[in-house]
């Protein structure tokens, strides 16, 4: 007999369930508990019912609005700035977010007069924090500050020392490895807001390089992804992304070569 289906309060989200016995095939509202994927909505003729299509069509807007949303660098500036950080904005040679959007390459550049005014900033700290707007600056704006917060005092402990924080403006995650090389840092860790998805619209993530120069590949970074409320919090995040700039700086390495091992678990080889 086919168990009957119910449709859950908010698709998407996780609701506590019992612990399934053992040995007991999981229900509905157990596999629901597990994951945020909207599952067992239920159907209406040959469609689902209209609450969870609404719901779906609600967070869909809200992850197209993610993404053509402005990005303002003067809330980070001035939140970075409580945490005794100099900052320095820059922008890619993406003019608008049309152009952002349809050209990929031009956010992988730095535009000239940014390249200049790196060029002529402080030089040579271990690791450079670079915070770019990405596909969702909602989530840069939400999440930025605080990760950079929690991630100080580890890089501290560790005696890493840090650089002015850059802030770019229309940044692909490769523009980190333009900022990193004309800053002499040994490893940039570029913060960029992640594609918003329908369960987390401002979700962020983290990438790090070492020995950044215009060229490395992804193959050559390591990502700490999906740090938002419901996803990895800041302290988790920022012990991943302090040990992973650690043990990179200390191996002369990132990407598919470095596994995070930040738990203590050993990480096999892929």
């Amino acid at each position: 007999m086919t168990e009957p289906v119910s449709t859950p309060d908010k698709p998407g989200s996780v609701t506590p369930a019992s612990e399934p016995s053992p040995g007991k095939p999981l229900s509905l509202a157990d596999l629901r508990a597990l994951t945020p994927a909207r599952l067992a909505l239920g159907r209406a003729g040959a469609s689902m019912p209209t609450r969870p299509w609404l719901e779906f069509t609600l967070d869909h807007a809200r992850a197209r609005d993610a993404v053509h949303a402005a990005f303002d660098p003067a809330p980070i500036v001035e939140g970075l700035s409580q945490l005794d950080l100099a900052t320095l904005t820059v922008a890619s040679r993406a003019a608008n977010r049309r152009d952002y959007l349809s050209r990929p390459d031009l956010g992988r550049r730095l535009d000239s007069l940014s390249a200049q005014r790196l060029a002529s900033a402080e030089q040579g700290r271990d690791v450079v924090i670079v915070i770019g707007d990405g596909l969702s600056p909602k989530g840069v704006h939400a999440h930025a500050t605080p990760l950079v917060r929690a991630l100080l005092p580890r890089l501290a402990a560790a005696e890493i020392a840090v650089g002015p924080v850059v802030i770019a403006s229309g940044a692909r995650v490769a523009l980190g490895d333009e900022i990193g090389e004309l800053l002499g840092a040994r490893l940039v860790a570029m913060l960029i807001g992640e594609r918003p998805g329908l369960s987390a619209p401002d979700s962020l993530g983290a990438y790090l390089t070492f020995a950044p120069r215009i060229g490395r590949s992804d193959a050559e970074r390591n990502c700490v992804s999906n740090i938002h409320r419901a996803g990895l919090s800041y302290d988790e995040a920022a012990a991943k992304i302090a040990w992973l700039a650690r043990e990179g700086l200390k191996l002369q390495l990132t990407g598919v070569a470095l596994k995070d091992e930040s738990d203590g678990t050993p990480q096999l080889p892929v």
